[in-house]
């Protein structure tokens, strides 16, 4: 599944990985972000509900351009430099290209939306 991500006049892809915490997330689609600067690693935002954590692993390690969900905090992240590993982190997907548009200063508004179903 793809999403496109807008963030000013950029439109960022993004391919998701199939997961039950995936399916969760691609319900709340269309969805209006304002992403706040964490750690310089990755800008986060809290969504409007915990999603399923059902049938996923303990923790992940995220890479560069991985977007995930945090479920300790019920926020999305996506990575846009290198962060360790972290209890409660699932991959949602990963950005195709283009993540240099989240490195930058402050918050960032987004709208995430849905492409396609394969």
């Amino acid at each position: 599944m793809k999403i496109n991500i807008k963030v000013k006049d950029k439109v960022v892809t993004a391919t998701l990985l199939d997961s039950k915490t995936t399916q969760d997330f691609i319900s709340l689609l269309p969805l209006t972000l304002t992403l706040e600067d964490y750690a310089k690693t990755e800008k986060i935002s809290y969504l409007s509900r915990k999603l399923s954590t059902e049938d996923a692993p303990p923790g992940s390690d995220p890479a560069f351009g991985d977007i995930a969900y945090y479920a300790p905090w019920g926020n999305l992240a996506m990575y846009y430099g290198d962060s360790g590993y972290a209890n409660g982190l699932i991959i949602l997907g990963k950005i195709d290209g283009g993540i240099e548009a989240f490195n930058v200063p402050g918050s960032v508004k987004v709208t995430i939306e849905l492409v396609e179903r394969k």
